[in-house]
């Protein structure tokens, strides 16, 4: 799991709770800030997410190509097969 994405959800819910008790309290400036926070958080999150997504493809194709090259080795082709 990517730190960002860690990050991003602690800056998510701090912004939530400093939202909501600007609500509760009637402070504008609080929940504004509160707000972005939370948006900041989300967009921290999401870029997190995103990199784990780029690491979990580029894992499954190194996985498939060191497959095939075993594949490749065993048949006795003495040739590597693009994937």
């Amino acid at each position: 799991m990517d730190k960002d994405r860690v990050e991003g959800k602690v800056k998510d819910i701090a912004g939530r709770a400093q939202r909501q008790v600007g609500e509760w309290t009637g402070d504008s400036e609080s929940q504004a800030k509160g707000a972005a926070k939370q948006v900041e958080g989300k967009v921290q999150n999401a870029w997190g997410n995103a990199k784990d997504a780029v690491k979990k493809g580029s894992d499954r194709a190194d996985e498939k190509t060191e497959t095939t090259d075993v594949e490749d080795e065993e048949s006795g082709t003495g040739r590597r097969r693009a994937s």
